[in-house]
């Protein structure tokens, strides 16, 4: 079992920045790849952006590239999600996702993330 915890939600204006942190447990987490995902009111969860163990490959959904950075500290069990240039429409509930092996999902409760117009 994978305890999964996001912390750095908040309300902020359009155009501003936040940082999501997500830590997760275990003494193999370099292995994980970890993702964030979100959901919005009344709409399905989504894929925001990942990284790999290896930290060599990240991916991003087609609405945050270039505004949102994803970034692991391995020494400290630690993903990191940096939003920049902030809008309305990506006030959602954000997600951390671990996974330790293929096939195998842990979620954290999530964050809430409202930005304002």
């Amino acid at each position: 079992q994978v305890q999964v915890v996001e912390s750095g939600g908040g309300l902020v204006q359009a155009g501003g920045s936040l940082r999501l942190s997500c830590t997760a447990s275990g003494r193999t987490f370099s292995t994980y790849t970890m993702s964030w995902f979100r959901q919005a009111p009344g709409k399905e969860r989504e894929f925001v952006a990942a990284i790999n163990r290896n930290v060599r490959s990240t991916g991003y959904a087609d609405s945050v590239k270039g505004r949102f950075t994803i970034s692991r500290d391995n020494a400290k069990n630690t993903v990191i999600l940096q939003m920049n240039s902030l809008k309305p429409e990506d006030t959602a509930v954000y997600y951390c996702a671990a996974d330790p092996t293929p096939g195998y999902r842990y979620w954290g409760q999530g964050t809430q993330v409202t930005v304002s117009s």
